[in-house]
């Protein structure tokens, strides 16, 4: 693998958050959060299921640290269970909760592992939620005062430190169209929940600021999904833009050209007055950051449609007129989600060139579900996965040697782990989860990505 285009001390890691592995949800005083709530309500997740036990990772931490260690990388991206620090989303801190984290940022740096903390992973406790969630501004406040007090008591560990991760499908899929905790189907909420996340992004950049070693970095991660028409008709196309608008501009405008698009609020004309934007808010939400994280997985190919429900006054967020199911004759994953590398180029490329003053970027999730079995010796030789990584680290390349600041990559994911409404089916880890036992055995991928790491850094 030709890995000239990286930066001579670029970052190779993999990826995970704490609700998908850790399990141990009423462990040491965690609170209950909106996916414990969600995932109890019948039909919610596919086959019942719920973040009990996940991968059991709170209690397997130091084999999961050895499974780091193995892979070679010199980076992990990782979030901290909002329930597990304050239970109700305020006060003060668990000190149970904060020692684990502890525990695991000591180990990582033990073993030369560069932590990259992320803040917020959709894990919402459920108290703040009953109060409004993020439709609600107090929410934004409330987590700039957890996002203070974690980088107070966490801080002397960590040098990287996310707040959000992917604004979109929380505020999305959890407030507009059901799919996703809370399991709301809003319009005007919706949009309140996208800002307010933006908001509290801002509010917590801003606190930890105040107290941040020189060297500590600030960003967050935002899903980017490139929009295709599925044909050059004007009306294909507005849809496309309106997808476009929806799932990245509303977050990527704010973030780094300090406004939101015009074409935000005609989509949404007569479904909400936008309110809850305050003046100053823009100031705060587009402070400029250190990095940002960049999760790519697939192309969205889009097509004009209908809308749902004629009252426009009544639609939901995700109501806008656009079908997206119309798949590409290309490879998909056992998701059904297109195959794509040069999407991932694409993205990277886009924010590079829309906006003149972003920061360095890092690729911080990219990985596939592919349906396995254990081998008669008991592995597991996912060649499609390899193919999978194999092929958008090259178009990660091509990015950077068309221009864009790329610092690094990390896999999702290290572990199989719960998929939120998907249940425990999909299965996006290098390394195999035997849920009935929680044996963990590495792939092919884990050993390739491995060999890929040691080749990418020899000297």
């Amino acid at each position: 693998m030709h890995t000239s285009g990286f930066r001579p001390n670029f970052r190779w890691g993999v990826a995970t958050s704490a609700y998908q592995i850790e399990g141990a949800t009423r462990a040491d005083g965690r609170g209950e959060s909106i996916w414990d709530h969600f995932a109890a309500q019948p039909g919610r997740v596919a086959g019942g299921d719920t973040g009990e036990p996940a991968a059991d990772h709170y209690r397997r931490w130091a084999q999961d640290i050895d499974l780091l260690s193995g892979l070679g990388v010199d980076a992990y991206r990782f979030s901290v269970a909002w329930p597990r620090i304050q239970p109700d989303g305020r006060g003060p801190a668990r000190v149970r909760g904060l020692d684990f984290y502890r525990r695991l940022i000591d180990r990582l740096r033990e073993r030369g592992i560069e932590p990259f903390l992320t803040l917020y992973h959709w894990d919402l406790p459920q108290t703040l939620e009953d109060a409004g969630g993020w439709r609600v501004r107090d929410t934004a406040h409330r987590f700039a005062d957890y996002a203070a007090l974690v980088h107070r008591e966490l801080g002397a560990g960590v040098d990287f430190w996310t707040t959000m991760n992917e604004p979109y499908p929380c505020a999305i899929a959890g407030y507009g169209e059901g799919r996703h905790a809370p399991g709301a189907r809003e319009g005007h909420g919706a949009l309140a929940a996208a800002h307010h996340l933006l908001l509290a992004h801002g509010l917590a950049v801003r606190r930890m600021r105040e107290s941040a070693r020189p060297e500590q970095q600030f960003g967050i991660v935002l899903n980017q999904s490139p929009t295709v028409p599925v044909s050059s008709s004007g009306a294909d196309r507005a849809a496309a833009e309106r997808m476009d608008t929806l799932l990245r501009r509303q977050f990527t405008d704010p973030l780094f050209a300090r406004s939101y698009p015009a074409e935000l609020e005609r989509m949404f004309e007569g479904v909400s007055d936008f309110g809850f934007r305050h003046d100053g808010d823009l100031a705060v939400i587009g402070q400029p950051l250190d990095y940002l994280g960049v999760n790519y997985y697939y192309r969205l190919h889009t097509a004009a449609a209908p809308h749902t429900e004629a009252d426009s006054a009544r639609r939901t967020i995700a109501d806008i007129g656009v079908d997206t199911t119309r798949l590409p004759d290309v490879g998909r994953t056992a998701m059904g989600w297109p195959v794509e590398p040069e999407g991932l180029t694409e993205a990277l490329l886009t924010l590079h060139e829309q906006y003149p003053d972003l920061p360095p970027m890092y690729v911080t999730e990219n990985g596939c579900v592919y349906l396995d079995a254990p081998d008669p010796a008991g592995g597991f030789d996912d060649q499609d996965r390899i193919a999978f990584l194999r092929n958008h680290i090259e178009a990660a390349e091509r990015a950077v040697q068309a221009g864009v600041d790329l610092h690094g990559y990390f896999c999702w994911s290290l572990l199989d782990n719960f998929e939120w409404a998907h249940g425990y089916r999909p299965r996006f880890g290098l390394v195999h989860v035997d849920y009935t036992d929680q044996r963990r055995t590495p792939r092919a991928s884990y050993h390739w990505y491995r060999d890929h790491i040691a080749r990418a850094t020899a000297p």
